[in-house]
Parts: C-alpha cells; sequence; structure tokens
C-alpha cells in the first residue's frame, strides 16, 4: 500500500480556476476488485458480491467539489450558502446541487478544458473508495479519524424529538480525513457524491467497465453524508435519489477521463399483464344493510420472493380502480426512523375475497419513505400516487413524489418532485379528493410534532403545479381561535356544499370552553390559508390513531375514528353510548358516524363490528385484539374508498373492513 500511495502523491495534477479554487486530482490505476456484500436485509441491494475490473486508470478530484469551485461555473449557487445552516465558506463541500446540475459543471469543465471531466461510475466510486481494501471502510472496520459525521445522539436516540425537529449543521470543509492509499479524501461521510449510473439490481455476472442501467428513475449516490449512520457510511453501502432531487446531504466529486465504452445494462420492466384493464359494470347498490368478514390485506410475501418485507407495517392508503380491483399501499420497515422503509401493495381482484401477496410498490433506495396516499380520479381516469421522500431517515425534512397511473396500476409514470424541498408540511396523509370546482386537495402533516397540526396541498390543474400554507412550527389550536393550520395531526378534510373546507383531527391537547378534551373541527373559507376551530362532541383520539372523513356518493359525511386511544374496555370514560343489541350501552373501539348537516352533529354512530366473537391481528401499533358486539379494533391508522356501487373499504393498519351506509343506519 505505500508503494501505491507514493505512486499516487507523485502522480498528482491541479486544475487552477479563477481565484483560490483549485481541483486536485489523484491517478485511480486499473484494476479488479469485489463489488457489493451479502446484502443482509436491509441492504439487500449490495448483493450479489460480484468482480469488476476497471481497464484503465483515470483521475479522480481528491476531494469532492467545493463552493469555491462550483461558483466558477454558477455564480448564483451563492445565494444557497448557508441553507439551513450548511455549507457557508468557499472550502465547504458545495451542496444543493442536482444531479443535472453535477452534470453541467462536468460538461462547463470540458469545454473550458478541452478534455473530458464527468462523473464517476458507480463502480469506478467504489474502487476508488476501497482503495485496494475489502473492509467495510477503506481503514478496516471502523470509520477513519476525522470522518466528517455527526457521531451525536442524532442517530443514537431516534425518539429525541428536539434534537430531530431541527438542522444540526456540520462543517463540511473538505480533507477531514487522512485520505485513503489512493489520496482520496471524506469517501466516508461529509457529503454523498452523484455518480453516473442510473440505479438498479445487480447482476450475478463478472464485469468489465460497468456504466450501470441504459434509464432508470434514480440516480446513484455513495459514500453517505455528515448526518447519515455509519453503517450507511460503508463503501459497498448503495443510495440514490431523483435526478432533480437538491438538498443538504449531496454533492458531488468529479473524473478526468474518458467514458468507459462498455454498454449500459437493460431492465426489462414491463407493465404488469395480471391487471385486467377491461372497465367493469358496477352492481347496482345493495339496498340492504351489508357488513362483510373482516380480513387481512397485509400478508405476508414468498420466502423466495425478495419483496423487502420488515416487521412493521403501518401507515396504508387505498383506491378502487376502474377494472374493479382495490389497490392498497402502506410501508413496511424495521424502524420508523428507517432508511429501509419501503412501499408495498396488495390487491384485491375484483370478485375475489382473499388480497394478493405483499409487492414492492414504490422505493427510493435507502431514504425514508413516511406517508402515502392513492386516489382514483374517476373524471380522468388517473390514479394519483403521492409520497414523501426523506432526504436521509426520520420524516421532519420530506419532499413530496407524485406519480400516476391510467392503466389500473399495471404502470406508473416516473416519480415527480411536486413539492421539492426537503422540509415541514410535506407528511403525506392518505385522504386525496376532488372539489366541485374540480380542484385536487392532499393533506399532510405540518410539522412532525404531535400537536403540529395539518396542512393542504391544493392544485388547481390536475395535478401539474400544487400550492400549499407555509407550515407554522408550533401553532396554539383554541377553541373559538384561529389559525394557519387545522387543528390535529392526520387530518380528515372535505369540502362542505358552500364550499368550505371542514377537517377533523388527532390530538389530545385541543379542550372545550368547559376544559373537555374533544376533537377540534376546523373550517377554512380559504383554500386552507386559514382555518377556525371549533369543538366537537366527538372524543379525542391519540397515539397509534389516525381517523378517516370523506363524502359518500349518497351525499352524508363519514368519520370513522375510535372511542379513546385505550385498548381498556372496563371504564365508561373509554367507551361511547351506542345501540347495542337493542340498547343503549357501552361500546369501546372504532366506530362509524354519519352527518346529514354538514358535521354540525353525527347523528348516526354505530360501533365497527357485526358483535361477532373474532380474535383479530390489528398489525403496526395495534397488535392483537377482540371483537365482540361491545368491543371493535382499538386502534389503527384508517385508510377508506367507497366504490361505484356504494361499498365502503376502510383499511386500518393490517385489515380490510367492508359495509354500506344501510349497515351504519340500521
Amino acid at each position: 500500500m505505500r508503494i501505491i500511495k507514493f505512486f499516487v502523491l507523485l502522480s498528482m495534477s491541479f486544475l487552477f480556476l479563477k481565484g483560490n479554487a483549485q481541483i486536485k486530482f489523484v491517478d485511480i490505476p486499473a484494476g479488479s476488485f469485489y463489488m457489493g456484500t451479502n446484502g443482509p436485509r436491509k441492504h439487500f441491494d449490495e448483493a450479489p458480491i460480484h468482480k469488476v475490473t476497471i481497464t484503465k486508470s483515470f483521475k479522480m478530484s481528491s476531494t469532492v467539489i467545493t463552493n469555491a469551485m462550483y461558483e466558477e461555473f454558477d455564480p448564483s449557487h451563492k445565494q444557497l450558502r448557508g441553507k439551513n445552516g450548511f455549507s457557508h465558506l468557499d472550502n465547504d463541500a458545495v451542496v444543493y446541487v442536482s444531479w443535472y446540475d453535477a452534470v453541467a459543471f462536468c460538461e462547463w469543465l470540458s469545454k473550458r478544458e478541452g478534455k473530458t471531466y464527468r462523473l464517476p461510475t458507480e463502480a469506478e466510486w467504489e474502487y476508488a473508495a476501497r482503495a485496494g481494501t475489502s473492509f467495510p471502510y477503506y481503514s478496516g472496520w471502523k470509520l477513519p479519524k476525522g470522518s466528517n459525521k455527526n457521531n451525536s445522539e442524532v442517530h443514537s436516540n431516534f425518539n429525541n424529538r428536539e434534537i430531530h425537529n431541527n438542522f444540526i449543521p456540520i462543517n463540511l470543509g473538505v480533507k477531514n480525513d487522512k485520505g485513503n492509499s489512493f489520496g482520496l479524501y471524506d469517501v466516508h461521510g461529509n457529503v454523498e457524491e452523484w455518480c453516473l449510473d442510473w440505479y438498479g439490481p445487480y447482476t450475478n455476472s463478472e464485469k468489465i467497465d460497468p456504466v450501470g442501467y441504459i434509464e432508470g428513475e434514480f440516480k446513484v449516490t455513495r459514500g453517505g453524508s455528515h448526518s447519515t449512520p455509519d453503517e450507511f457510511l460503508r463503501s459497498g453501502n448503495r443510495m440514490a435519489m431523483l435526478p432533480e432531487d437538491k438538498h443538504y446531504l449531496t454533492g458531488f466529486r468529479v473524473v478526468e477521463g474518458e467514458y468507459p465504452k462498455s454498454k449500459p445494462m437493460v431492465r426489462v420492466r414491463g407493465k404488469r399483464e395480471n391487471i385486467s384493464q377491461k372497465k367493469v359494470k358496477w352492481d347496482t347498490p345493495s339496498e340492504k344493510a351489508y357488513f362483510k368478514e373482516p380480513i387481512p390485506y397485509v400478508n405476508t410475501p414468498d420466502h423466495d420472493s425478495k419483496v423487502p418485507f420488515f416487521n412493521h407495517n403501518h401507515c396504508p392508503a387505498i383506491t378502487w380502480c376502474p377494472n374493479g380491483d382495490l389497490l392498497a399501499i402502506w410501508f413496511s420497515t424495521d424502524d420508523e426512523f428507517g432508511r429501509e422503509m419501503t412501499i408495498l401493495s396488495s390487491r384485491l381482484p375484483m370478485g375475489k375475497n382473499e388480497w394478493t401477496k405483499a409487492e414492492e410498490f414504490y422505493k427510493v433506495p435507502d431514504r425514508n419513505m413516511t406517508g402515502s396516499s392513492l386516489f382514483y380520479d374517476n373524471a380522468s381516469g388517473v390514479i394519483y400516487h403521492m409520497n414523501g421522500v426523506e432526504a436521509a431517515g426520520w420524516w421532519r425534512n420530506l419532499a413530496i413524489v407524485q406519480r400516476e397511473s391510467r392503466d389500473n396500476g399495471a404502470t406508473w409514470t416516473k416519480g415527480r418532485l411536486v413539492s421539492p424541498e426537503h422540509d415541514l408540511g410535506n407528511q403525506v396523509i392518505a385522504g386525496m379528493f376532488k372539489t366541485k370546482e374540480n380542484y385536487l386537495i392532499q393533506p399532510s402533516d405540518a410539522t412532525p410534532d404531535m400537536d403540529g397540526g395539518s396542512i393542504i396541498h391544493l392544485s388547481r390543474d390536475n395535478g401539474k403545479t400544487w400550492v400549499n400554507p407555509k407550515p407554522i412550527e408550533k401553532p396554539n389550536f383554541v377553541d373559538g381561535g384561529s389559525g394557519k393550520a387545522i387543528a390535529g395531526i392526520h387530518a380528515g378534510v372535505v369540502q362542505l356544499k358552500n364550499g368550505d373546507l371542514m377537517a377533523l383531527g388527532r390530538t389530545n391537547s385541543f379542550t372545550n370552553k368547559n376544559g373537555d378534551k374533544k376533537m377540534p373541527m376546523s373550517i377554512s373559507s380559504d383554500w386552507g390559508q386559514t382555518w377556525r376551530y371549533f369543538a366537537t362532541d366527538l372524543p379525542f383520539i391519540g397515539g397509534g390513531q389516525r381517523l378517516v372523513l370523506m363524502r359518500l356518493n349518497e351525499g352524508p359525511l363519514l368519520l370513522v375514528s375510535f372511542t379513546s386511544n385505550s385498548h381498556y374496555w372496563d371504564d365508561k370514560k373509554w367507551g361511547m353510548e351506542f345501540n347495542i343489541n337493542g340498547g343503549k350501552k357501552y361500546g369501546y373501539g372504532m366506530y362509524a358516524a354519519l352527518s346529514y348537516d354538514e358535521g354540525k352533529t353525527w347523528e348516526k354512530k354505530k360501533l365497527l363490528t357485526d358483535g361477532k366473537e373474532r380474535y383479530l391481528d390489528g398489525g403496526a401499533w395495534t397488535g392483537h385484539f377482540f371483537t365482540s358486539s361491545f368491543q371493535a379494533e382499538p386502534k389503527g391508522y384508517l385508510a377508506v374508498t367507497q366504490t361505484p356501487d356504494n361499498m365502503i373499504h376502510l383499511i386500518s393498519s393490517r385489515i380490510h373492513y367492508r359495509f354500506n351506509i344501510k349497515w351504519i343506519e340500521e
């Protein structure tokens, strides 16, 4: 290694820009290495290990590109220095650059110098980062000394909300560690680095000068950042992002050298041929009361399917499709703060009584994916999918990605950032709907705080563009007061007949004028810019619970919520009075309520059970529970859709319920 390092030191070259900016290049010799890892669990995309040969030497910048270097190309970037507290100085790593920005810099540099400058391929990056080693880091089993990684409690104590609710700026100056034996600095931490390749799965064959896939949705990033857990900083770890994404974690370094001559791989995607494209003729709505036995929609995939199915499955969304199928999605993860979180889906084909096994629906590699929404717009024939995407882990600084399907979910458009700033207000809530003005409304949490409230995103052009009020950090919700956010998180939103928007939300800190804790109602007459707050007579809900609110095809408003945030069945304060077995009795758990006067009163309330004794697994935070004539599911995140035959399809964190308005009114 000393001989190689000596050679590299003798082979450095410098590219001088204006002022004091200079790019120092080191020679990376040709050679072979074994790329990837065994792909344990959340790192499954690092497998299989395969031999890669780099046939020609190339030069690579010893550090990532700095502000001073980049701003020779784009002086306007100076306006982004210090954004959210990051990257102030000339010698700090440049951040808030997209893949397209990085490529444009390389093209500018190539034209100016008369040489070829480009981003490294993913294989070149890992080969250069390893520098002849096969350990997790070039320094061995532990990060090199000086690695610019925030090793504070941010990642050792995920439950510390005070920490997570703030950016933690850190010095992004380059050359923090001693460098590897090729002379490259900060390959483990500081900032992630864009690579040339489209992201895609490895194949089990030897590769020569690989360049990845010919097309894709995400561009590879490597190396991890200052605010990334150590396991994601390894030489073999793979990340990726939408190429237009830009945030405080990612920059790039450049290569001087011709593009590899090898051909990119072709990834066969195709569409799901087993999904019917026949438009269904719906049955006439039944005049009889209807409640069908609950069934699970979260079904474990086959072991050999390679679907990344984790322990915690939660936060669903559901829609009907024009072919009569139901489509449900949810996140699957080991940790709600985790980067392994992925969005899975299952489908209930028309006429069937069993949901398909889970399949992966959408995943930006190594990014937290909290918050999903599905909505079929019958007028346009489009199914909309909205999803939060974090730059890192946790769910504070999300962007929103939108996808569309016009073939019953068989194929989807590539994800498009419709709220691109990784910021507050982008934790999507299931419950998108269309107003009578043909506007799309997408509710989202305003902040990650339990009492942060909710906001709406509004599109007046069928999802092409979206606007939303600026989220507020700590609203003070008071009965009779007003503010810029909906009172309560995880809100359900509907449009009233007079055009106003009405929302109900989850919070245990809202009280009526008597000091009793109640569920808050919020009303907006200006498309969500401001809201007025009122206490309802409904019980508040809390952790592990999310209500749904929608207008039914028949006209009334439907609310499904919970009698309390407790599993206890032996205390009246945790229950509500229902008509049970011909008399007024206390019931506990999930209930459906109807309002015929635009939310002023909820005349019909019914415990969501058919009275049969069952032992069910609610998954997620719910766990196992019993149902009977006086107890229903105690917790769960709810999502709902109503098909054209007027059947109401409600899903909790694991279970699918089917009933109609006649059953509630019965």
